[in-house]
This record gives structure tokens, C-alpha cells and sequence, in this order.
């Protein structure tokens, strides 16, 4: 079984509009909502695929109750906390001339409801995959993602680690099985520019001394590098369509990397159906849907 831990979720409320005027009412030319958070977006498309998960984390308030009972209507296992107080966040996502975000806080969440998941994820078994996706909301301590990792240590669950920055590096020394920076990140880790891909490849390897078993960097229009745990190199490229959304893609990235290793035990058709899946979320207005997933991965195959 995979598990997906979104700790602080969201309803993403997408306006669009033909031009956004600072001091008067707007009028939306469009609006779309989805259920937000990255372990989320990872678990919706590993159900595209077939693949099952379970989606754990905090949800609040009637935010909270729209976020579980829509997974659930789209078919999605998931085993949250319900929160004592406050509400799950609502990010709004303004498109006109220019893309503008404006991000909730989300709730508070108290250290008896954090044990309460603590609960949950020690009743994970040996030879499930857990996901830590996303950052760590500033109600809860830094060294989150160190407890959770630690709590799992020597069970031989496989972990996934999809952070940025120092909760990424102080991850690794509980050797997650994948690891997915992109290049601006790998540089920002070792304070250095990331010119080529030998360069990735080189910085790539210093997390796996560090700890890590796979490391998939993105590379934005280039596609993706993987070097696995044998130190094999693998190469994806991507398709040349025009980008709706970059909102889910690496998450997607994600699922599809998991959904193909566990089809297959194969790292490069893992890669490969994991730059579809990002590719399909990219070419998307929302998260990948199966039908787009299987052209692109054709398409991938006989390039």
C-alpha cells in the first residue's frame, strides 16, 4: 500500500480573468476548484493509474469536509484528522496578465492530534511506501518530517521525500528511497550554479552519499534525470505542447515514478511513466486524467 501525508490541505480556488484591476470589483471569465495539497495531488494520480493509496493528514472545519467527501466521490481511500478548531485553507490562484497566488494559513494543529498520526503511520507495514510531500505548516515543529522518518526506521517501508531546501537535507539520513529536487533546488543546496547535466549528475550523486537511494532531478523544459541506487544514469525527455498548468506536475512526476516501479521493478519505464504523468498535468487544466497519461506515454515510447 502507498500512503500519501499532506499536513495541511486546501481547497485551490482558480479564477480567471481577462485582466485583474487594483480598487474595483472584478468579474471571473472563469473559475475552477480542486482539492490541493502535494500528498494529495500524489494519491489522485496514482488512482488514474490504478494504483491505490491511502491519504493521510489534518483536515478542519467545513473546508476540511468538502476536501474528504470530494476524494471519496473521486474514489480515493483516505484516513485524516479531524481537527478540533479552525479550518483547512482555501488558495486562491488569480490568471490574468499575470498568475498571482494568495495562499491560507490553514489551521492549527495541536500535539495530541500530531500523535494522533504519529498512530497511524506506526501501523504502516513493512514493504509500504510512504510520501512526505510539501512543506510543514509553521504550526508544527521543522524537524516534522525527522520524527515521522524516524518513527519508521529499520521497517522497511519504503519513504519518499518530495521537500525542498533543509527539510529535504536533514531527510536523508534516514535514506528515503526517492528524492525528486529540481535543478533551481539542487543549487540552492549546495550554493552553486548547476550548469549542465554532468553537473546534475555530480550533485545528484552527493545526495545519494548523503543518503538518499533515488534521485530524480527536474529539469524543467529538459525533462528529467534519474541516477538510482546502482548509480545507473536514466534519461527522459518531454513533449512540446503548450503548457496550462504547472500546479500537481511534479507531484504527478511522483505517482507516475511509483505507480511504474511498482508495476515493474524497473527504474527507466518508472521514469518514463513519470515524465508522462508530469507531462500530462502540465498539458492539463488540472492534475493528469488517464486518457492523456497513456497518449503521452505512447508518444514517450516511440520517440
Amino acid at each position: 500500500m502507498i500512503y500519501t501525508v499532506t499536513l495541511n490541505p486546501s481547497i485551490d480556488y482558480i479564477v480567471h480573468l481577462d485582466s485583474l484591476v487594483k480598487g474595483i470589483t472584478n468579474r471571473t471569465a472563469g473559475e475552477e476548484y480542486y482539492y490541493g495539497g502535494k500528498g494529495i495531488n500524489v494519491s489522485c494520480v496514482l488512482s488514474e493509474l490504478g494504483t491505490e493509496s491511502i491519504a493521510l493528514g489534518f483536515t478542519a472545519g467545513f473546508t476540511g469536509e468538502a476536501i474528504e467527501n470530494g476524494l471519496k466521490e473521486s474514489g480515493i481511500r483516505t484516513d485524516f484528522i479531524r481537527l478540533k478548531n479552525g479550518i483547512s485553507r482555501i488558495n486562491v490562484k488569480i490568471k490574468a496578465e499575470e498568475e498571482s497566488e494568495i495562499n491560507g494559513q490553514g489551521p492549527d494543529i495541536e500535539e495530541d492530534e500530531f500523535d494522533l498520526l504519529m498512530q497511524k503511520i506506526g501501523s504502516i507495514s513493512a514493504g509500504d511506501t510512504l510520501v512526505l510531500a510539501g512543506s510543514v505548516p509553521d504550526t508544527l515543529s521543522g524537524h516534522t518530517y525527522e520524527r515521522i522518518l524516524e518513527a519508521l526506521d529499520g521497517r522497511n517501508v519504503r519513504t519518499v521525500v518530495d521537500a525542498s531546501g533543509q527539510l529535504l537535507v536533514r531527510s536523508l539520513r534516514y535514506r528515503p528511497f526517492l528524492i525528486k529536487p529540481n535543478r533551481q533546488e539542487l543549487s540552492e543546496i549546495f550554493g552553486t550554479e548547476i550548469a549542465d547535466e554532468e553537473d546534475v549528475v555530480v550533485y545528484a550523486a552527493k545526495l545519494q552519499s548523503m543518503g538518499a537511494k533515488n534521485v530524480i532531478v527536474s529539469l524543467g523544459g529538459d525533462g528529467a534525470m534519474l541516477l538510482d541506487e546502482s548509480g545507473n544514469r536514466h534519461r527522459s525527455g518531454v513533449l512540446k505542447e503548450k503548457v496550462l498548468n504547472t500546479v500537481g506536475a511534479g507531484d504527478s512526476m511522483v505517482a507516475g515514478f511509483l505507480a511504474g516501479y511498482e508495476q515493474t521493478g524497473d527504474y527507466a519505464y518508472a521514469l518514463m511513466l513519470g515524465t508522462a504523468c508530469g507531462n500530462a498535468t502540465a498539458f492539463s487544466k488540472g492534475l493528469a486524467k488517464k486518457e492523456k497519461i497513456d497518449e503521452i506515454l505512447h508518444q514517450l515510447q516511440t520517440k
